[in-house]
């Protein structure tokens, strides 16, 4: 191996004669082709070219494959410069940011090992091991030793070792879980050191730490090695960085906001949910107005599946352990599933799923291709064992509600039905003022079933249902489900944040496993296809996205107290009952708030509730026979008589504004 001079271990030095007079090609994005000396760099590349825009550069990409600025090209190939700004870029900018926070918490623990220390969607983290519990202190102290890193500007720079020299040297430096990474991977790796910081990583890096210039750290959360509970716990420290200070400013600001839209929090001051000890984590109490907002997207819901053709079922809760077989559940899904209980000498298990019973009740009768599509809808409860370290409120619980359905069709309706399906879910969604979407097409994972003419049929399906829709989307390759792929729809808050809710996946597997049929034209038995779809997911997820997109200010429909009637004194309590009265039979969800209290109190009150209108009552009202209205967020909108004021509100009800 040749010595490291502190850069680079492929110098052009230690190239052959006859390897440094070639020449590579290199393409560029506009297609112009340049021929280079051997070993030249992207980065000598940026100051010959000298462009003020690309020496922004952080990294590059060099034949689809991502590169320091600081590595040999040695063939032909198409070189891509690659700035913070992109979606690249930030993953480079991200992970980098999580080198110099790691060499800073080793400055500040020099005890300290390492786990994995990646970029996330926003920001990066890295999973540590230190004597103590690590305090926001703590945080701002190693915060203070990364801005002296940066401020030393040190390069980072990459090293290719052998298997050998990289578990000598992670031993010496007693860095135990580095070692077991070398290890499990059993090929040589790659290194970057930084300063007197060393990490095993496959990069790249910027080119030194003082690029890293605006950051901040957010928190400290438990982790356990490979995400395994029988290995230790480490402390995953969060953090996030930016090119420019304004894009550090903004993101905190947006920080600041998500913690007042919190779900959680918002959940126990507007008394909506709670999540109790006692019963188990994950197992979510709707008290009563989360319940009422609940029922009323229910109702919703069941409307608009009547308007669609859809037709209602019901199933159990627990099923004998034989179904679960024959679904191929305890086979692919039995990690995520709840151990069985015994009855009669027979084992059930909870449901994770309601579409074994769906194809339960097709079989219960013989269907003919005039029979097809069935589509049958599903308010069904399912339960999912998840760890409890990654439970979060409402967005990941053990048990939850799914708005599932299953369309069974023929082979020659499966686009038809998919495009019905797309159309209906993002109708839906937009009833609830989601119409900013990003939607992904999930392609084949490695370990799937069925054949590969299925999957291509399925596939080409799905992109025909969204390519005639005119509907952008996203190849999110590998990501589809073991039995078929899938359409993805992640609505996005008034964060800009993306959530998971509607999904389409088509399934040849179970209609095989189940042995379902129809008759043909011919008189034949043919095997239909089944399309598992939610619109809006998981209910308790869908309602903790709607509490922190509205910040738990619902929409007039939604909201589970639409009118407070304030009666100024107690000469006005009986008129105030008389417009509460009007307004429940109108169908308008009304409460008197009768205490002793001052006026001013009480508006505040009403407003801290996220109450969408309220009725000040005077005398004034009495004689004119009128209400005085206010309105949240705006304030005092004027007098009307109460039957405008109650025309007003079934318009915006209706409208679902």
């Amino acid at each position: 191996m040749p010595p490291d001079y502190g850069g680079f271990l492929f110098l052009d030095q230690w190239f052959s004669e006859a390897e440094r007079n070639t020449v590579p090609a290199i393409t560029f994005p506009d297609g112009q082709v340049k021929n280079y000396k051997h070993g030249i760099t992207p980065a000598e590349i940026i100051a010959e070219i000298g462009s003020k825009s690309l020496k922004q550069s952080i990294a590059a990409k060099y034949n689809d494959r991502f590169i320091d600025l600081t590595a040999p090209l040695t063939t032909d190939g198409a070189l891509l410069f690659i700035d913070a700004g992109s979606p690249e870029g930030i993953d480079v900018f991200w992970h980098s940011s999580a080198h110099v926070m790691a060499h800073a918490i080793k400055k500040v623990f020099p005890e300290a090992k390492f786990a994995f220390g990646p970029p996330v969607n926003e920001g990066f983290y890295y999973d540590v091991d230190v004597a103590r519990p690590l305090t926001p202190d703590d945080l701002l102290r190693i915060e203070q030793v990364m801005q002296e890193i940066v401020n030393k500007d040190e390069p980072f720079v990459r090293q290719e070792v052998s298997v050998a020299e990289a578990l000598t040297l992670f031993k010496s430096l007693n860095e135990t879980f580095k070692v077991e990474q070398i290890e499990r991977l059993g090929e040589p790796p790659s290194i970057y050191r930084q300063g007197d910081f060393v990490d095993l990583c496959r990069g790249p890096h910027v080119p030194s730490a003082g690029h890293i210039k605006f950051f901040k750290l957010l928190s400290i959360a438990g982790a356990y090695w490979l995400g395994d509970e029988k290995n230790p716990m480490l402390q995953r420290v969060y953090g996030i960085a930016f090119p420019k200070k304004a894009q550090l400013d903004e993101y905190l600001q947006r920080i600041e906001e998500a913690k007042r839209r919190d779900h959680r929090k918002l959940g126990r001051e507007l008394d909506l949910f709670s999540i109790n000890e006692e019963i188990g984590p994950g197992l979510v109490l709707w008290h009563p107005k989360g319940a009422f907002i609940r029922h009323a997207i229910e109702q919703h819901w069941r409307s608009e599946h009547l308007k669609a053709g859809y037709e209602f079922v019901y199933t159990p809760h627990i099923a004998r352990q034989e179904l679960w077989v024959t679904s191929g559940h305890l086979g692919f899904y039995n990690q995520n599933m709840f151990k069985g209980m015994e009855v009669d000498e027979q084992m059930y298990l909870v449901k994770p799923m309601n579409c074994p019973y769906h194809l339960q009740i097709y079989k219960s009768s013989t269907k003919s291709y005039r029979d097809l599509p069935v589509r049958w809808a599903e308010l069904g409860t399912v339960y999912r064992y998840e760890r409890s370290g990654v439970l979060h409120g409402l967005m990941r619980v053990r048990g939850f509600t799914q708005d599932d359905a299953h369309i069974i069709c023929r082979p020659d309706q499966l686009e038809a039905e998919v495009a019905r399906t797309l159309t209906f879910s993002l109708y839906m969604l937009k009833s609830y003022g989601f119409e900013n979407v990003d939607i992904y097409l999930s392609t084949r994972p490695e370990n799937s079933v069925g054949t590969l003419e299925n999957w291509e049929r399925a596939t080409e399906a799905l992109k025909l249902a969204l390519e005639n829709g005119n509907i952008p989307y996203q190849i999110d390759p590998g990501e589809g489900v073991f039995y078929g792929p899938k359409i993805d729809i992640k609505i996005k808050d008034v964060l800009g944040r993306a959530w998971q809710c509607s999904t389409i996946q088509v399934d040849f597997n179970e209609p095989e496993r189940f042995d379902i049929n129809f008759i043909g034209e011919d008189g034949a038995k043919h095997r239909p296809i089944m399309l598992h779809r939610a619109l809006l997911g998981s209910l308790e997820r869908f309602f903790g996205v709607l509490i922190e997109h509205y910040a738990g200010a619902f929409p007039l429909w939604l909201s589970p107290v639409q009118v407070h009637v304030i009666p100024i004194t107690d000469r006005q309590q009986e008129y105030a009952r008389t417009i509460h009265e009007q307004l429940i039979a109108a169908g308008i969800r009304s409460f008197v708030d009768d205490r002793n209290e001052k006026v001013g109190y009480k508006i505040r009150e009403a407003e801290t509730g996220k109450i969408p209108y309220m009725l000040v009552i005077g005398q004034k009202e009495i004689d004119n026979n009128t209400v005085a209205v206010r309105k949240r967020h705006d304030g005092d909108k004027g007098a009307l008589p109460l039957q405008d004021f109650i025309a007003q509100l079934q318009k915006e009800i209706a409208n679902k504004v």
